[in-house]
């Protein structure tokens, strides 16, 4: 049976790889752009399959008007993609205000907003499956990407509470963490005005790695197709690492936060109130 989506950023990178994917399938796309003429192709060869509206996550209102216009042009949505948002890169104090006022709108606020604009009518509907892309940035934390991994942090953490708030209704979460993966994500990197201070320091390496495409891509393709069947799956895991760089670092850090912990146990319990 043919499923309905409702995609965000699918103007490029892995969202428009999805509703690429799904529409020649068989299924049918709501897809969210910032602006129209992107998918004009797909348009042309989809017809109604495919239907584009325009919406800015740092706008509250544009969000709740695209996800009503979603659930008016279909019976139904059965999948909701959370993909717009982009990298912010540079030291903390090298960031400028503006610079991390729309980071965290779009990628933080932003995709809180669309969660809680579908929640109401996946509900009603008596369910479906909300898609979170994330990043291995979502666990993990490297040099120049602090408020990129802040608002990474930060969505996970909501989706985790929220997961819990929704299951009872047949609302299910899949937070997607790709690795460093051959999109145009690097190329739509909004970069701070480096301090020469920090040449040579990791924030330093970082930025000449960067420069120097010194980074291991997994396959986008590859990527869009592991993200669908997973999302196809009858119970997909809460969260799905991509990548050799996502598996290896994540996993890594999992083992030294474990190793970290279990040395407080003793501390940990004798804060505890003995009335």
């Amino acid at each position: 049976m043919a499923k309905h989506w409702l995609i965000t950023g699918a103007s490029s990178g892995l969202g428009r790889g999805m509703a690429e994917r799904v529409l020649a399938r068989g299924d049918d796309v709501v897809a969210t752009l910032r602006k129209r003429g992107a998918l004009d192709d797909l348009l042309e060869q989809y017809g109604d399959r495919l239907h584009v509206v325009e919406c800015d996550l740092t706008r509250v209102g544009t969000i709740r008007a695209a996800a009503e216009q979603a659930f008016a042009s279909r019976e139904r949505i059965d999948v909701v993609v959370s993909n717009a948002g982009y990298g912010l890169f540079g030291a903390a104090e090298e960031l400028r205000d503006e610079q991390i006022d729309r980071q965290i709108a779009t990628n933080l606020t932003g995709s809180i907003q669309l969660i809680r604009a579908v929640l109401p009518r996946l509900r009603e509907q008596g369910g479906g499956r909300i898609v979170q892309t994330s990043s291995e940035g979502g666990r993990i934390g490297y040099p120049a990407f602090s408020v990129y991994h802040a608002t990474k942090w930060g969505i996970e953490g909501f989706i985790e509470a929220v997961a819990k708030e929704v299951r009872g209704f047949g609302i299910d979460f899949l937070i997607v963490e790709p690795g460093a993966t051959r999109t145009n994500f690097g190329a739509g990197l909004d970069r701070a005005e480096p301090l020469p201070v920090y040449e040579e320091t990791s924030v330093g390496e970082i930025r000449r790695a960067l420069d120097a495409g010194y980074f291991e891509f997994a396959d986008a393709g590859k990527t869009v197709d592991a993200v669908i069947a997973t999302i196809d799956s009858a119970a997909p895991p809460l969260r799905l690492a991509l990548g050799r760089s996502a598996y290896e670092s994540i996993r890594a850090s999992l083992v030294r936060q474990l190793e970290e912990l279990e040395p407080q146990r003793d501390i940990a319990l004798s804060v505890m109130s003995r009335a």
